[in-house]
């Protein structure tokens, strides 16, 4: 049997914390639900992405302003200011580096800083992006992976499904509201994709994704990795089953709450259940 000591873990790989302002060179509907918006310049160059959750700090402006406030970063560190800048979290989707191009997709859902600014999103206007501090790296060496999220978490999600080593057992599941906001991912992993459509249920509030996990034909033989995102509240029975009832060791299993119902700019990193090796 291999020991915890002998699973593979995950490490962190930090990076200078460098503010970038950019300019939006293009806007797609991908979804009636998803907007990918295309960020570049050359401030985009020594940006660094490693890991399918990578995820940067968009810094967008006040009202009444063209061009948001910018961090203070001194000694690579984020410090206090008179006036502070309005961040949301965002992952990377995709990074072109060559073409100094920067997608990053951003769910509608009626209210908030971010889904107000892509809403109006259009070429021409500029955004502040912060990051990314660090990459969490795992050795994609695992026999096979579960893979769960729900749409503020499909760009991650995408991103893991193309990582991942070709012909590697994939199970994974997406919640959207419904067929509509289904995307196609391309991969060369072996892939079970299942889609849930959750209607008129509010985000965050169904238990679709912990269903179908309870309910899913994982492979009894050898080792597996465990990831799941969404709404912080809604995964924390399928971290207590990922790690109590199926067994995985916490090296195995990364449950991350992406956001918190009632909370806003919930930092993920201070949910004290987040495990990590």
């Amino acid at each position: 049997m291999t020991t915890d000591t002998l699973l593979p873990r995950m490490r962190i790989v930090r990076h200078p914390l460098k503010y970038r302002l950019l300019e939006v060179r293009k806007v797609d509907r991908i979804t009636p639900s998803t907007v990918r918006v295309t960020l570049g310049g050359p401030d985009l160059d020594g940006f660094c992405e490693q890991a399918p959750t990578d995820h940067v700090k968009l810094c967008f402006a006040h009202d009444g302003s063209e061009l948001p406030v910018e961090p203070v970063v001194v000694n690579d560190t984020w410090m206090d200011a008179p006036v502070e800048p309005i961040t949301r979290d965002y992952t990377v989707r995709h990074y072109r580096r060559d073409a100094r191009e920067l997608d990053v997709d951003m769910v509608l859902h009626g209210s908030g800083v971010g889904s107000s600014w892509a809403e109006r999103a259009r070429p021409g206007m500029r955004l502040g992006v912060l990051g990314p501090r660090g990459s969490e790296v795992l050795p994609m060496v695992h026999d096979w992976y579960l893979l769960a999220a729900e749409e503020t978490a499909l760009p991650a999600l995408g991103r893991w499904l193309e990582k991942l080593p070709a012909g590697v057992r994939v199970i994974a599941f997406a919640e959207v509201p419904g067929p509509e906001d289904e995307q196609t991912f391309r991969t060369a992993t072996d892939l079970s994709l299942t889609w849930l459509h959750r209607g008129t249920t509010p985000a965050g509030r169904s238990d679709l994704i912990e269903r179908a996990i309870r309910a899913a034909e994982l492979p009894t033989d050898g080792l597996g990795f465990a990831w799941v995102a969404g709404e912080a509240t809604s995964l924390k029975p399928i971290r207590r089953y990922l790690r109590r009832e199926l067994g995985l060791a916490k090296e195995q299993v990364d449950v991350d709450g992406y956001w918190k119902r009632g909370v806003e700019n919930h930092d993920h990193h201070e949910d004290e259940e987040h495990e990590h090796a």
